[in-house]
């Protein structure tokens, strides 16, 4: 299937580009972002940290935060839009 992976800030950087279209076989985010910092080794380590999220990284899918929905476990289907990010602190 082929899921929109979109990059901000420091991500985009070390992807280089946006946005990707992925072609994959995760059933799940987890397994997706294994295998994007598979693809991009500048992202080895700065997605995943165990089985949670490295840092203040945010992963979106299709605008909701993988956090409030199954986490890792969050299942992908064909056309899903994926955006990683850093958090955004201040007042």
């Amino acid at each position: 299937m082929q899921v929109e992976c979109g990059f901000f800030g420091p991500f985009r950087d070390r992807v280089g580009t946006k946005t990707v279209v992925v072609d994959t076989d995760a059933d799940a985010v987890g397994d997706l972002l294994a295998e994007l910092e598979e693809a991009y080794p500048e992202l080895d380590g700065q997605l995943r940290d165990g089985d949670e999220l490295a840092g203040d990284v945010v992963v979106t899918l299709n605008g909701r935060h993988v956090q409030h929905q199954s986490g890792f476990e969050t299942p992908l289907s064909e056309g899903d839009v994926l955006r990683v990010t850093n958090a955004v602190y201040g007042g």
